[in-house]
């Protein structure tokens, strides 16, 4: 192969696998992680005696780039039986170029550990789409055979393991998204026979915990934490606080070690429909992608609901 071909393919991977080798922007971020929890962990599901859904839109660094990241989220989850919880998430991520679609659904096995603290186990399956916009990547040469024809896609098997230790007021757990590690294969071999480029999924860990103090008989505090981490890449802390009155409305704020703040606003009405939004503000330091970034929540609960009411 002549080098002057050689360079045009390594080129070409090096642009697709950029954004699969920052390990850190693998997974979808958001900052209601603390009221849609299950989309951080599948074995909170256990907690809840009821089914509930909630669906995420995020909005990133609007108006300051073009393909700016925006992602789209549902989950359904909750218990099944005392002691079996299940769930479904849903999701699309884009930025720029790159799209990531995936689904997977949860089995979760809770039991008593003392009277007071129940310990949940959870695997939820799935899949993960990466999908390659060629239309979208700026080239120079327009007539390289290397950037025509169809987007790149790649599909991979996923899975999550997670637990989860609750009591009435508190909950703390970790899961560990992209358990499989599995291999991404950007380049057909009609490209150019043995030249190969792989990514892969990689392992995440995530630790989530939260704890409710009740002030009085009508305002309460929540503060959490969310904790992640992937090999090769820095680690991110998220701190917040929710203050809520008499469970209907709440108000927070919350701050990440990479210097960004965040403000948060919900409402639930009838006991049944809530909804939420979110404002983040990038830190001073980050001035080559000043802005905010909005995000919006909407949930239903089912309360004292089974399952053939919840599928009318």
């Amino acid at each position: 192969m002549k080098i002057k071909e050689m360079k045009k393919i390594l080129i070409l991977i090096i642009a697709i696998c950029f954004g699969g080798m920052l390990k850190a922007q693998q997974l979808p971020q958001i900052t209601q992680y603390m009221i849609n929890n299950y989309a951080i962990n599948p074995a909170v599901s256990g907690m809840y005696d009821y089914y509930q859904v909630k669906t995420t839109i995020r909005n990133q660094w609007v108006g300051i780039i073009d393909g700016a990241p925006r992602t789209t989220m549902m989950s359904i989850y909750g218990s099944k039986s005392k002691n079996v919880g299940i769930g479904a998430l849903l999701f699309n991520d884009e930025n720029g170029h790159e799209t990531r679609t995936g689904g997977s659904t949860s089995y979760t096995y809770s039991f008593p550990m003392t009277r007071a603290i129940k310990l949940s186990f959870a695997l939820s399956a799935g899949f993960t789409q990466w999908r390659i916009c060629k239309e979208c990547l700026v080239v120079e040469d327009t007539e390289d055979p290397l950037v025509k024809g169809r987007n790149v896609v790649s599909t991979v098997p996923d899975a999550t393991f997670g637990f989860n230790m609750y009591g009435d007021k508190w909950y703390i757990g970790a899961a560990i998204p992209h358990l499989l590690n599995a291999k991404l294969d950007f380049v057909p071999e009609t490209w150019s026979a043995g030249v190969e480029s792989e990514g892969s999924s990689a392992r995440h860990i995530y630790m989530l915990g939260a704890y409710k103090l009740d002030l009085n008989s009508s305002w309460s505090i929540e503060p959490s934490v969310l904790f992640k981490t992937v090999e090769a890449a820095p680690s991110q802390t998220d701190f917040g606080i929710k203050t809520m009155y008499n469970d209907l409305l709440w108000f927070g704020m919350g701050y990440r070690n990479n210097g960004e703040m965040t403000a948060l606003l919900g409402y639930a009405f009838q006991d049944r429909y809530i909804i939420g939004y979110s404002y983040d503000i990038s830190s001073p330091d980050m001035s080559v992608l000043p802005g905010a970034s909005h995000e919006f929540m909407i949930g239903i609960r089912f309360v004292a609901a089974d399952e053939s009411e919840i599928m009318r």
